[in-house]
């Protein structure tokens, strides 16, 4: 079966020390984690095996004119400059490397399959087994697993590539989405498992 790892919102306005939220929970979480080494180690090990990669990434054109004014998650995000494609905040963290050839996936939602071209790339590579991993469990992470579930994809998170606003929360997320696909560490995963 082939496989992608999908690396979602691993951006800098997220998880960058230097972002926004460097020094909120979240970002307190990230490094207590270590999620952005590990998530680095992961990814070469997937490449290694010869599994496409995946960088999902939330962003809204300058004028935010995509941005849900309603939705409790993002319309803070133009008074406040996040999620500004173009600019640094948007751009993948960058000692988390990136290849010509890796799919890219640009959402204005909380799932990557809402309203992207996620699934048509994916379709045309012949996936039949998501891994994923990021930030933050109790949204993206969780709305991959839900969204890829139905879509009929096998769907396996590496936990301790995941991150959310506490450990707590975290590990509700991992709790609930665990019918939903498979649960690893990231140094067990077999990336080559048919």
């Amino acid at each position: 079966m082939k496989s992608i790892y999908l690396v979602l919102d691993m951006q800098n306005d997220l998880v960058h020390p230097d972002g926004p939220n460097g020094k909120s929970p979240m970002g307190e979480q990230v490094r207590a984690r270590d999620v952005v080494a590990k998530t680095a180690a992961a990814i070469a090990r997937a490449r290694q095996a010869g599994v496409a990669v995946g960088f999902v990434r939330v962003g809204f054109s300058p004028d935010y004119h995509e941005c849900p004014t309603g939705s409790q998650v993002f319309s803070a995000a133009p008074k406040a400059g996040l999620f500004k494609l173009g600019g640094w905040g948007t751009e993948i963290h960058p000692d988390l490397p990136q290849q010509p050839g890796d799919v890219q996936v640009t959402k204005h939602r909380v799932s990557p399959f809402y309203s992207t071209t996620l699934e048509v790339q994916l379709r045309a590579l012949g996936i039949g087994r998501i891994y994923c991993s990021g930030v933050s469990t109790q949204a993206v992470v969780q709305a991959t697993v839900r969204d890829a579930h139905d879509r009929d994809y096998d769907v396996v998170v590496l936990e301790d590539c995941c991150a959310a606003h506490s450990a707590q929360e975290h590990q509700n997320s991992i709790g609930s989405i665990g019918r939903f696909c498979r649960v690893v560490q990231s140094g067990d995963v077999d990336f080559a498992a048919p």
